[in-house]
C-alpha cells in the first residue's frame, strides 16, 4: 500500500498518531543533510558565518567556487542592473503577463489586510497610541538548486512592497557559469528590484545579515532554502529578523463521506511532490479512507516524480480514521499543519473548531495550489507544528510597532505617586527621582 491507514477513534490518545506528529516537528530542517545530521549542519553553518564575517567578499567568492562550482570575483558578486533589465526584456511575454496577474492578486489582498493604527486612546491629558513603520531593508533568498520557485519571489517581495520597505535585496545561487536563473532576474526586473547577488546557501544568509565590503546588511531575511540556509537563518536571528525556519511542506485534509476520493488522493500526492512533503488525511469515514488509499495507489505511477513521492508518503504520509468530525478537528489542531483543507458536508462548522493552521482551504473547489500560486495570501507559511504560535508571512510582518505616549503636567502629577511607589518597591530610586523632579518642578511653578 502506498499510504498507511491508522485507525484511531481518539487521535489524541493514539501512539501511532503521536509518532507521526513528532516526526513532523523535526526542528525546522528543510531537507536531510547529506553526510551528517543536525549537529553537523550547525557546525558547518557556524564556521561559514564566522569565515564570512572575517573574510567578506573574498570568502563569498571561495564559497561560490566550492559549493556552486562558479568562478566569481568580488566585483561580479552583484548582478549588473543591465543584466536584470535584459532578462526581463528577453522573458516570455506570456510568463510576464501571468506574473502581473499574480502580483495584482497578491497586492490587492495584502493592501486589504495592511495593519493601520487606531485613533490614540485619550485619557485625561494622556495620549496613548501606536505607530507602525516599515522595516528599512529586507533580504530575499531565492533557491536555485533542485527547484527554482519564482512564485516565492512574488509571495515575499510584493508584501514587503505593500508595507513600504525601501530596500529589497535578492540573493540566489549561481549556476556553474556564474549566472543567476534568468527567470529570477526577469521577475526582479518586473518587481523593480535592482539589487541581486550571485550568492547561495549559508554564505548568502551570512552576507545579508552581517554585510561585507560590497554588500550592506539588511534588517530582515525571508525566503525558503535547504537545511544549511534554514540553519543559517536560525543562527543569525537576533542580529536580523527572519520569517521562519521552515521545514517540509505539509497538508492535512479533513474530509468525510461527502468528499471525492479521487480529488483527495490528488491533493495528498500534490503535497508529497515537494520531496520532502507531508500528506495526511483525517476522516471519520473508513469507506473514504479505503477509497483514497486505492486512488493514491492508482494515481501514483503516472506521476513524473513517482519514486520521491512514494518515499515521502511512506515517511510522512497517513490516512487517520477517527470517530467523528470533532475528533478530526482536534487532530488538526494538534498537528497545526501548514495547509489545512476542509472537504466535508459542513465546512463552516469544522472551520469553527480549528485553532491552529497556517492556511485554511474551504471546500472541494479550493485546492492548495490556488494558494501556492495565485489567490493572494502568501504561501510562506508556518510548518512543523509552528502554526500553534506563528502565522503566514504578510505585509504586516514587514511592519514594526512603536508605542507613542504623551502626558501633560496634570496627568503626570496625577500618576506620579503610583509610579514612584512601584519604582521604590523595585529598588530603582533613580526611576522614582525622574518622576519626582518633574512633580516638584510643577509644584514650584504653581506657587
Amino acid at each position: 500500500m502506498a499510504i498507511r491507514i491508522i485507525k484511531a477513534r481518539d487521535p489524541l490518545a493514539s501512539r501511532a498518531v503521536a509518532r507521526l506528529r513528532d516526526a513532523l516537528r523535526g526542528g525546522g530542517l528543510t531537507t536531510s543533510a547529506k553526510g551528517g545530521g543536525r549537529e553537523s549542519v550547525e557546525r558547518t553553518v557556524k564556521a561559514i558565518l564566522r569565515k564570512v564575517a572575517s573574510g567578506g567578499d573574498g570568502e563569498l567568492v571561495r564559497l561560490a567556487k566550492r559549493y556552486d562550482k562558479a568562478v566569481l570575483t568580488p566585483k561580479t558578486l552583484r548582478v549588473p542592473p543591465a543584466a536584470i533589465g535584459a532578462a526581463t526584456a528577453a522573458a516570455s511575454p506570456k510568463f510576464l503577463a501571468l506574473a502581473r496577474r499574480v502580483i495584482a492578486n497578491i497586492r490587492e489582498y495584502q493592501e486589504h489586510i495592511l495593519i493601520r493604527p487606531p485613533a490614540p486612546l485619550l485619557r485625561g491629558g494622556r495620549e496613548l497610541g501606536v505607530r507602525y513603520t516599515p522595516v528599512d531593508s529586507v533580504g530575499v533568498y531565492v533557491p536555485g538548486g533542485r527547484a527554482v520557485y519564482p512564485s516565492t519571489m512574488l509571495m515575499t517581495i510584493v508584501p514587503a512592497r505593500v508595507a513600504g520597505v525601501r530596500r529589497i535585496a535578492i540573493a540566489s545561487p549561481p549556476n556553474t557559469a556564474g549566472e543567476v536563473n534568468p527567470m529570477v532576474l526577469a521577475l526582479a526586473g518586473e518587481l523593480g528590484i535592482g539589487e541581486v547577488y550571485r550568492l547561495g546557501g549559508a554564505g548568502a544568509i551570512a552576507a545579508l545579515a552581517m554585510g561585507t565590503e560590497s554588500i550592506s546588511p539588511v534588517d530582515k531575511i525571508v525566503g525558503p532554502g535547504n537545511a544549511y540556509v534554514t540553519e543559517a537563518k536560525r543562527q543569525v536571528f537576533g542580529r536580523v529578523g527572519i520569517d521562519s525556519t521552515a521545514g517540509p511542506s505539509e497538508v492535512l485534509i479533513i474530509a468525510d463521506s461527502a468528499a471525492d476520493a479521487r480529488q483527495v488522493a490528488a491533493d495528498l500526492l500534490a503535497q508529497a511532490e515537494h520531496d520532502p512533503g507531508s500528506a495526511i488525511l483525517v476522516t471519520p469515514s473508513e469507506k473514504l479512507a479505503q477509497a483514497v488509499a486505492a486512488e493514491v495507489k492508482r494515481q501514483l505511477p503516472a506521476l513524473a516524480r513517482f519514486a520521491a513521492i512514494r518515499a515521502c508518503l511512506r515517511a510522512y504520509g497517513a490516512i487517520i480514521v477517527v470517530a467523528d468530525l470533532p475528533a478530526a478537528c482536534a487532530a488538526a489542531n494538534e498537528f497545526a499543519p501548514e495547509h489545512l483543507q476542509i472537504i466535508t458536508s459542513d465546512d463552516r462548522s469544522c472551520l469553527g473548531m480549528i485553532r491552529n493552521a497556517g492556511a485554511i482551504f474551504l471546500g472541494a473547489d479550493t485546492p492548495v495550489p490556488l494558494g501556492d500560486y495565485y489567490a493572494g495570501p502568501s504561501h510562506v507559511l508556518p510548518t512543523g507544528g509552528t502554526a500553534r504560535f506563528f502565522g503566514p508571512l504578510s505585509c504586516n510582518d514587514f511592519m514594526k510597532a512603536s508605542s507613542v505616549l504623551g502626558y501633560d503636567a496634570a496627568a503626570l502629577a496625577g500618576d506620579a505617586d503610583d509610579v514612584i511607589d512601584f519604582a521604590t518597591r523595585e529598588g530603582l530610586s533613580a526611576h522614582a527621582a525622574a518622576i519626582d523632579i518633574r512633580r516638584k518642578a510643577g509644584l514650584l511653578e504653581d506657587c
